[in-house]
């Protein structure tokens, strides 16, 4: 006897309807309106290629960055754009690199490849001395050098041996990558974490006092990367707080040749490093500019990305190509006209690179205040103390914003969403992203990610997210690294990501329920008592 399951007879007759995923807000035909702007009309591959070639490395109040934010206003308002403005707070200094050259004197001339470290100053003309490998962990290492570095150029670390290849350079994301990000974390709650990393930052600052008080007269360190790549990352951008010594990073290749040679006799360096502090304002600014919504009392929705970069490279994959992105999506739904309900803003964070500084500034202003960072640790930035400082004290313009989406993850095209533990937003991303399928879209996962512009806003509660992308490249070669510039990007994978960010905006501002939030912290209870546990006593 042949048993029927009434149900599946009827859904195949079509007497139900099969259940269905929610339908975007967007049509469909505005959908298709958004792509073909994209990738029939784009412009983003220019822009980058502006952002990169043209202005160059932007490190935050430098004249490149000062560039930027006058000729990305001026894009913003050609295209259209309402409110148009820069939101400034206080940073710091700005720094430039002129000219540098590090060479080899003796045992014989070899011209090596290397960058002054960030914010430290310049030499008076070629600086030639003999070098001294003097790695400096921990300022228990000073002990062992006292006496030993005076006149000398002294290399900081410790030389560490060539890498094996692990991986392929150059990836993209597969099924299987994708699946394994789905994995919830249960949040963890490490009170000291805050005052660790502010001890290591510190530590910088540490040594350069050191070697000054010991004459030595300037420092070099090595590479983190192998294959000839330098970054020149540094921190001392506060005015008043120069180091005290010109300080140079060092290709790992060459490095190590140093410390081979120095063990068997004299080696010489010459550096000349020409670099620029600018003084003239210490303000540093957000770049922000808006497509006006229907209903004032709706709120916001929001996309951004860093502006800023390091100086090494051209800044093309870190964050260039975020920039690029979050602009043509701005002139793709300018040139379509929409009239979105919620306001769609855009931002062009500056200080990411010196711990997210713009995006802070941007929460602090307008979202939600923390009580302050301990005063010893001020000068580290509020990075350091934002999971640990409470409580949170929401501001009026909290319950505005009512979804923000970062890109900063070089420049391959999306994959997915991280969801940030957000499950219950999960499933409306997943439905935003579903046309685009055919283009790599498809996955929302639970990880969370860190290190960027969203990260304040998801502390707070609010929906916040940054996209998964292919890596391609970026974090084999060209993340802050002299490499990075746009012969790194993807053309095609930029149109592809702005075509997505530009629909996924617009699904925001219309839908008629705002994307779930998150619950505001408070201070949380240590998950891991025998960690930190008070010692016993005996």
């Amino acid at each position: 006897m042949i048993r029927f399951q009434w149900g599946a007879l009827a859904l195949s007759m079509g007497l139900v309807a099969a259940p269905a995923l929610a339908a975007p807000p967007v049509e469909p035909q505005v959908i298709n309106q958004i792509a073909d702007q994209g990738f029939n009309h784009g412009e983003v591959a220019d822009t980058l290629a502006y952002l990169s070639d043209e202005i160059g490395g932007r490190m935050t109040n430098s004249p490149a960055m000062r560039k930027a934010e006058a000729w990305t206003q001026g894009r913003y308002k050609a295209w259209g754009l309402s409110n148009v403005h820069l939101q400034p707070f206080e940073f710091g200094r700005g720094w430039w690199i002129e000219s540098s050259s590090v060479r080899m004197v003796a045992p014989r001339p070899v011209m090596l490849h290397a960058i002054p470290i960030a914010w430290t100053p310049p030499t008076s003309g070629p600086l030639s001395a003999p070098v001294i490998v003097a790695p400096l962990r921990t300022p228990r290492d000073f002990a062992a050098w006292r006496g030993k570095l005076r006149g000398k150029i002294v290399l900081t670390s410790l030389p560490t041996p060539v890498a094996d290849a692990t991986r392929a350079p150059f990836s993209r994301l597969t099924d299987a990558d994708l699946g394994k990000m789905n994995v919830y974390q249960e949040p963890s709650y490490d009170p000291e974490a805050s005052t660790r990393n502010a001890e290591r930052r510190l530590f910088r600052s540490q040594v350069d006092s050191f070697l000054a008080e010991e004459g030595a007269v300037a420092s070099a360190s090595m590479s983190r990367s192998d294959d000839g790549l330098v970054h020149g990352e540094g921190s001392g951008y506060q005015v008043g707080q120069t180091p005290k010594l010109p300080s140079v990073e060092i290709a790992s290749q060459d490095y190590r040749r140093l410390a081979r040679l120095a063990k068997v006799g004299e080696v010489r360096l010459e550096i000349d490093s020409k670099v620029h502090f600018d003084d003239s304002d210490t303000k540093a600014n957000n770049v922000l500019a808006e497509i006006s919504g229907s209903d004032p009392k709706a709120g916001y929705v929001m996309a951004g990305a860093h502006l800023d970069s390091w100086v090494a490279g051209d800044g093309a994959t870190d964050n260039g190509a975020g920039s690029a992105v979050v602009m043509e999506a701005a002139r793709i739904l300018a040139a379509l006209h929409v009239k979105p309900k919620r306001t769609i803003r855009f931002a062009l964070w500056a200080g990411e690179e010196e711990g997210l500084l713009g995006s802070f500034a941007y929460v602090d202003q307008y979202l939600a205040h923390r009580p302050p960072v301990d005063p010893k640790y001020a000068t580290l930035g509020p990075y350091f103390a934002s999971d640990s400082a409470f409580p949170i004290t929401p501001l009026p313009g909290f319950n505005e914003l009512q979804g923000y989406f970062n890109l900063d993850n070089g420049s391959g095209k999306i994959r997915g969403v991280y969801a940030e533990g957000n499950f219950a937003a999960a499933p409306i991303l997943k439905d935003w992203l579903a046309p685009f399928a055919s283009l790599g879209a498809t996955t929302v996962v639970a990880e969370p990610t860190g290190s960027t512009d969203h990260v304040f806003m998801v502390k707070l509660g609010l929906p916040a997210f940054q996209f998964i992308q292919d890596p391609l490249d970026y974090g084999s070669v060209t993340h802050h690294t002299n490499l990075d510039t746009f012969d790194h990007a993807r053309p095609e994978d930029l149109r592809q990501a702005a075509v997505i960010l530009a629909t996924m905006l617009l699904d925001a501002a219309d839908t008629d329920k705002p994307l779930p939030r998150n619950v505001l912290p408070t201070q949380p209870k240590v998950t891991d008592p025998l960690k930190y546990a008070e010692p016993t006593p005996n």
